[in-house]
Parts: structure tokens; C-alpha cells; sequence
């Protein structure tokens, strides 16, 4: 496809030999350097879509300056924890070209920030806060970036980084660079962004209109579960013979702090992601997910588009998100690269006509889910649960990342 081959020999080395749909009509069109948006379904690959593309041109391309130490490459993502994967990927894909990678985000020491950008760096992964402060503040040059990519555009616009955005597509307005756009959905202040700072672009959708917004390697099951009963749900649910790395979402940080507790006082060996939770605790956690040592993570949806991991088995919503997109990011951590998964979704009894919402605008045909307890046997036989499964599996142990507000087991 024209990739350079040490980027190339660099993906095989990790076992990444073919290209998913989003990756095999991106390339051509984004090694050319013509701007483009790209939209998939989360977990379908839009990372090395627009990533070996730009780790390509800022490496050999005739129309990218050399190389100075300043950035040739601009990655910006909404949460800290995507923009640490996907600085990852890109350093994987980099490993035998001389191009450095740096992240860029808010929770991370200011000053170790500006000694990496002095240091040199060549393609910059990060934040809006982050990167338009250190903007502004002169210790990030953004004069000299010749492939910017907006990544996962419709969340930046949900979490209201618009005006951050065009801040700092304002300057780099001076001069001529490639803009990538990949983006889930296209929202209408997503398609006016792109017509305001694109040429021409190429709209790529992976997806034909009529596919199915969540994919069909994920097993979904929702029934409706009693607030008290939730946590012996879950319990059990854990204790399933097949499960692998497993992800429970809850709605709010207490309750992510609060059911990481409450599971590791179980026994279970759990980390937790919440937005009380210093960054260095959290990316530990993440790190101790991805690396295996911690194979269940809570976590609020900070962190659903920021968990790139294969294997992930299972997603449980151990409460019902706020939005139907929500619901498909969220099981969309499972299911992915040609993976097969499970999501179950727990609709606490007052959560119902908010299911009821997301199952009609995603059309799953069930707007009445069954009431199953822990003890159900319908429950029991759907899901597979051993018959000698009880509530605690072990002694306490300590939360991977902290418990309850970020200061590890509290009684």
C-alpha cells in the first residue's frame, strides 16, 4: 500500500500484518497528504488509519520540512487516557523509524511537559487544555506541523472542546499542512468544523448507512436488576468460567470508586479509572489492565474511548449510561478486531425509561428487559454462572489505581 517498510516490519514485529476497512481506504488516500475524514464504529481500527499515514509523511515525505526537534505531527484527542493509547500505537508503528512520539495531556507535571518539547519531539499527542496552554505560553511551536489529525472529533465536541479546537486549528492556519478528521458520528457542528478548516476533503465511512451502530461479534444481554442486588450480580457475572479482561462501567465516580471497593473487599483483583483519581493512579491501573495483572477495571466513561485492548471479553454496565452513543462506545470496548464479546447491561429498576430510550433510538427490541436476581435461574443459565459461584472469591485485597476518592481501601 506504499507504507515504508520499516513502519511496516515495525507493525509485524507486534502481529499486525493485515488492515481493517477503515486502515485499507485511508492509506492511499492519506499517504497522497490530501485531507480526509475517516468515520468507523469505535474498535474498528481509525488509530493506525490516520497513524501510519502521518508517522509516513513526517518520516519521508518530499513536502514535510525536516525534521528539527519542533512537531511535524499533531494528534488531538479528548481524554488523557485515549491520548496516552494512542500515542502508544504510534510509538509500536514508529520503533524502527527516527521519529519521536510525546504525549502531551493535563495531570501530568508541567514542567517535565516543556523539557520533552525543548528536548525535541517530532509528532505530539494530546489534549486541547494541555496543548493550547503550552501554546500559549510559546513552549509548543505549532508553526511547522505539517499533519494534524482531530481524533474521535464528536466527543471533543460533547465534552465541550469545541473553542479549544479552533483555537489552535487557528494557528496553524499560517501554514500548509494535511488535516485528518476521524470521528465515530459526524454531528453537524463536526461537518461545519470540517468545512471551515479542510480542502476538499474525502469522506470515508467504513460503514455502509444501514449497518448496525454496535457490532455483531457482541453478545449483548440486559436484564433489569434490584439496586441491592446489584453487587451479587456482578459477583457472579465475574465468576463466569470464559471471562478475560473484563471493563464495568458505572455512571458516576462514587460509584466506580465505591464498586472497586466493594469488589477487591470481595476478593477480586480490580483497578479503577474515575475522574477523582490522580492521573498517575489511573494510568497504573489502565497499564495493569493492558499488561494482564489487573484483568477487571471500573471505570466511569472517561475511559470507554480510551481502552484499546483486544481481548477484552466482557463489558458491564453496571449502570445505565446517559445516551444511546454512550451505551455503543462503551460495549464497543469488547467485540473488536475480529474478537468475539459480551456486554450485560444491569437496568436498575429506576433506570428503566432510560433504557427505554436507548433501546429504541439504537432499535434492540427490549424495552420490557426480564427481572432476574442473583439467585434467578434464568440468570444463572443465560449467563453461564458456575452453580458453586458465591459472593466473595478470596480474601480483601487493595484497588489497582486507589478505591474511594483516589486514597486506595477505605473502611
Amino acid at each position: 500500500m506504499g507504507v515504508a517498510a520499516e513502519i511496516c516490519d515495525a507493525l509485524a514485529a507486534r502481529g499486525i500484518t493485515h488492515t481493517f476497512a477503515i486502515q485499507e481506504l485511508t492509506l492511499p488516500i492519506a499517504l497522497s497528504g490530501t485531507d480526509l475524514i475517516g468515520q468507523a464504529r469505535t474498535g474498528m481500527g481509525k488509530t493506525y488509519g490516520f497513524g501510519v499515514p502521518l508517522l509516513d509523511r513526517v518520516f519521508d515525505a518530499a513536502d514535510v520540512p525536516e525534521l528539527d526537534g519542533s512537531p511535524r505531527g499533531l494528534v488531538v484527542v479528548p481524554t488523557r487516557e485515549l491520548a496516552v493509547q494512542v500515542a502508544n500505537d504510534l510509538a509500536i508503528a514508529a520503533a524502527q523509524i527516527p521519529v519521536r512520539v510525546a504525549t502531551i495531556l493535563g495531570g501530568r507535571d508541567f514542567d517535565e511537559q516543556r523539557a520533552t518539547l525543548r528536548a525535541g519531539v517530532d509528532v505530539v499527542v494530546g489534549t486541547p487544555g494541555r496543548l493550547l496552554d503550552l501554546y500559549q505560553r510559546k513552549d509548543l511551536r505549532l508553526d511547522k506541523v505539517s499533519v494534524l489529525v482531530l481524533d474521535e472529533a464528536d466527543e471533543m465536541l460533547d465534552l465541550g472542546f469545541m473553542p479549544d479546537i479552533e483555537k489552535i486549528l487557528a494557528a496553524l492556519s499560517d501554514f500548509p499542512h494535511q488535516t485528518m478528521l476521524f470521528s465515530a458520528t459526524m454531528p453537524g457542528a463536526i461537518v461545519r468544523l470540517a468545512r471551515t478548516f479542510m480542502t476538499q476533503p474525502v469522506h470515508i465511512r467504513a460503514d455502509s448507512e444501514s449497518a448496525a451502530p454496535t457490532h455483531a461479534s457482541t453478545r449483548q444481554v440486559i436484564f433489569q436488576a434490584h439496586r441491592m442486588d446489584k453487587l451479587p450480580v456482578l459477583s457472579r457475572i465475574l465468576q463466569v468460567p470464559d471471562r478475560g479482561r473484563t471493563i464495568v462501567f458505572t455512571r458516576t465516580k462514587r460509584t466506580a470508586a465505591q464498586t472497586a471497593q466493594e469488589l477487591a473487599d470481595l476478593g477480586f483483583h480490580v483497578g479503577a479509572v474515575h475522574g477523582d483519581l490522580h492521573q498517575q493512579a489511573r494510568e497504573k491501573a489502565l497499564q495493569g489492565f493492558r499488561d494482564g495483572t489487573v484483568p477487571i477495571l471500573v471505570a466511569t466513561d472517561v475511559a470507554s474511548r480510551g481502552i484499546d485492548v483486544e481481548d477484552v471479553t466482557h463489558v458491564i454496565n453496571y449502570q445505565v449510561p446517559d445516551d444511546a452513543m454512550t451505551y455503543v462506545h462503551r460495549i464497543g470496548r469488547t467485540g473488536r478486531a475480529g474478537n468475539f464479546g459480551t456486554a450485560i447491561t444491569l437496568v436498575g429498576f429506576d433506570e428503566l425509561h432510560k433504557w427505554q430510550a436507548i433501546d429504541s433510538e439504537l432499535d434492540l427490541g427490549q424495552p420490557e428487559p426480564p427481572q432476574w436476581f442473583s439467585t434467578s435461574e434464568e440468570f444463572i443459565d443465560k449467563l453461564d454462572i458456575p452453580a458453586d459461584a458465591q459472593d466473595a472469591v478470596g480474601p480483601a485485597r487493595k484497588v489497582a489505581g486507589g478505591g474511594v476518592g483516589g486514597g486506595g481501601r477505605r473502611r
